[in-house]
């Protein structure tokens, strides 16, 4: 043991010895700042550090302005009266937008927050949570702001909001653009991040279709956290930048988790990634569990200031971590680069999934909650493990966002040269991450300070992060294409970052032994003049047409929708509750403020029930059937759409009218033939021809060419 110590102290003093006898020209090449004064350096620093931010901030506001301008030109949102401009917010964003403006009605917030939190205006014969079950906190947030910064004599509420989040997705673009220039060292890999995102825009974000979404309001703080968690990862970085990086973490991952319900799935994905990380070595371990205590911090937080929300306490993320936490005495003992420490990685993962599964299945055993059956379900018949005639399942397997991309997804990021790109970097980081872990294998040490000359990326902890996170969500993102909306910008990130990288130039030198040319000179051009050819080509390709596209006016007019809000508005009474498809009742909620049977919200048990069974007005039942159903929900109008009963759909097996039939068993498909079973015709139809039953239970009111409204009759007046 002595002679060991002083067999390394002599090692040291040679070192020290060979350093200070080093030819000044060799320590210039080690370090080359070191013959240029501090003032010179600290400048140097500073003026890259201010024209990257401000590079940053032109970004992230000109994409704002961007949206703002597109959103005006496809809506002609400027010249349309109220309600013409509440009918643009379809589906479910109607019924966030509803509810921030039933917040500026209230007398007060407090009475604002505690009707949303007990209201029984919105759906019948139901008080709901709504802060809770819908995730309101961005429509608190927002009328918080609009009245405290008395907005109300300045700008509409309409626009306050819109423009809350457009400026959410200008930060959105400035934390992508931070984390390539991070990741690369050159606010050009930004450039080239946000140039990418714009011209595939179609896949990378839902903006254009659906402001109000809560993705929309949660994702920006998600890139501000992975941002954070890239410069905090970083091996060489001073005490305060790593202070101010953990700070970030914490504040944007708890603010992430109030802003959607479902960003716990997200961040049990990025703490999978965090876990492979650190089990091979290729990241501080006290990091990595500084981001789990972040993770508990905001669970516990998020489960009490989401009124006790038990989703928190049965999520997958809750089990995972835990599992991490007590498993970290033997993870630490592991890494001694022994056999019998390489045999204990194996039962670590055993030990962790064990848990993991342990925990979860306990917690959901002891923990009321409702259970997303028809989630589980859908998945059982997705994968293939079972069949089913369910029209909730059906229909979610219809949807498009739940269906594998598509080969025009592959092609639109091929012909904007992203997915080549994109290919060629994750090919190289990761051979080069492979590379590391047999290198951690066999007992070889890593680097504490990696050089450009070095080529080795995969040793730098962030990357290895990037390339295992953008890789899971890609697997994720084969299965479900709303999936893509999550992967596709990270993907933009990472292109941007690979081809701007002067390491991963060298990495790949490195392995083709380049002899003929300097590599690091060669690995400097290339990182400027790849991305500069890539921006050109970009620019003359698609900048016309992103000017084109701001300069067209598009015409978005419904008139069969605005009639019959009108009609509704100035003929229904107060007390009246609309019956009709949930699409079309998050419009009635927020255009006319009455009381509805159902929304288009997917998370609830009870109004999935509902959805199915008011859509049975497109079915093949008896009026008496259809009466009984609407009155269970003491509902008074029924609203029929032509568009779903004369439904003529690309894919026949999808329309709504077909899942009914399949659902009812009113069809039977055998050998490709398919043969009806009902002695009723399709409701929809029938209840047109005005002839006894259905004249009895419902008499028409109101009609135009797109709808029909029906007064459901309380005294039933049998004719002949």
């Amino acid at each position: 043991m002595e002679e060991g110590a002083a067999d390394l102290r002599q090692r040291k003093k040679q070192n020290c010895t060979e350093t200070d006898k080093m030819a000044p020209d060799e320590r210039e090449k080690e370090n080359p700042n070191l013959g240029k004064s501090p003032k010179y350096v600290l400048f140097q620093r500073f003026a890259k550090l201010f024209f990257g931010c401000v590079a940053a901030v032109t970004s992230g506001m000109m994409y704002a302005v961007y949206l703002s301008t597109y959103h005006e030109r496809k809506f002609w949102f400027s010249s349309r009266q109220e309600l013409e401009r509440e009918i643009t917010f379809q589906s479910d964003s109607a019924i966030y937008y509803s509810f921030y403006k039933e917040l500026l009605k209230a007398p007060s917030f407090e009475r604002g927050v505690y009707e949303l939190t007990h209201n029984n205006k919105t759906v019948s014969l139901r008080t709901i949570n709504a802060v809770q079950q819908m995730t309101l906190y961005p429509e608190l947030i927002a009328s918080v702001l609009y009245q405290a910064s008395g907005s109300e004599e300045v700008i509409e509420p309409v626009y306050f909001y819109i423009g809350i989040v457009f400026g959410l997705q200008g930060i959105y673009m400035a934390a992508l653009f931070v984390t390539s220039w991070v990741m690369s060292g050159t606010w050009l890999a930004g450039m080239l991040t946000v140039a990418w995102f714009i011209i595939n825009r179609t896949d990378t974000t839902r903006i254009d279709y659906s402001i109000p979404l809560r993705e929309n309001w949660a994702l920006p703080y998600f890139a501000c956290q992975v941002a954070a968690l890239t410069g905090y990862l970083k091996n060489n970085i001073n005490f305060s930048a790593e202070r101010f990086c953990y700070l970030l973490v914490s504040a944007s991952t708890y603010t992430f988790m109030m802003m959607w319900e479902y960003s716990h799935y997200l961040l049990f994905v990025q703490a999978v990634s965090l876990l492979l990380l650190d089990s091979f070595a290729l990241v501080q371990t006290d990091k990595v569990h500084e981001v789990y205590k972040i993770y508990l911090f905001s669970l516990f937080l998020g489960y009490l200031l989401q009124f006790e929300n038990p989703a928190l306490l049965v999520s997958p993320l809750l089990s995972l971590v835990a599992a991490l936490m007590l498993s970290k005495c033997l993870q630490m003992n592991m890494k001694k680069g022994t056999f019998i420490s390489r045999m204990l990685k194996i039962m670590y993962f055993y030990l962790v999934f064990t848990i993991s599964v342990t925990m979860n299945f306990l917690l959901k055993t002891f923990v009321p909650h409702k259970e997303n059956e028809h989630m589980l379900k859908f998945l059982e018949v997705k994968f293939g493990l079972n069949t089913t005639k369910n029209f909730t399942v059906n229909w979610l397997l219809c949807q498009e966002s739940l269906q594998t991309p598509s080969q025009d997804f592959f092609l639109r990021l091929t012909q904007s040269s992203l997915l080549p790109f994109y290919i060629l970097v994750l090919i190289i980081c990761l051979s080069s991450i492979t590379q590391v872990i047999f290198r951690r294998i066999s007992g070889e040490p890593l680097k504490e300070k990696i050089t450009v000359d070095d080529g080795r990326i995969g040793e730098r902890p962030e990357i290895a992060y990037h390339v295992i996170h953008t890789m899971l969500m890609g697997s994720l993102a084969m299965m479900s294409e709303g999936i893509k909306y999550l992967w596709t910008p990270y993907m933009c990130m990472l292109a941007a970052f690979g081809v701007c990288s002067p390491e991963l130039w060298m990495t790949l030198f490195k392995w083709l032994r380049l002899r003929a040319v300097h590599p690091i000179l060669l690995a400097l051009i290339l990182s400027m003049a790849v991305p500069s050819i890539i921006g050109f080509s970009l620019w003359k390709e698609y900048f016309p047409r992103i000017m084109t596209e701001l300069s067209e006016l598009q015409e978005f007019y419904d008139s069969d929708t605005v009639e019959l809000m009108m009609w509704v508005k100035r003929q229904a009474p107060v007390a009246a509750v609309f019956a009709g498809s949930p699409q079309l009742m998050g419009m009635i909620k927020l255009c006319t403020g009455w009381m509805v049977t159902s929304l288009p919200l997917y998370n609830d048990v009870d109004l999935l029930q509902r959805n199915e069974n008011i859509y049975q007005i497109y079915s093949k039942r008896s009026a008496e059937d259809i009466y009984k159903i609407l009155t269970s929900y003491k509902a008074t109008y029924l609203i029929i759409e032509d568009s779903i009963c004369n439904e003529a759909g690309p894919v026949k097996g999808c329309r709504v009218k077909d899942l009914l039939d399949i659902a009812n068993g009113h069809v039977v498909c055998d050998e490709g033939d398919s043969y009806a079973y009902s002695k009723y015709g399709r409701f929809c139809h029938e209840i047109k021809m005005n002839y006894s039953p259905y004249v009895n239970y419902f008499t028409r009111v109101y009609w135009n060419r797109s709808y029909f409204v029906y007064k459901i009759n309380t005294v039933i007046s049998f004719q002949s």
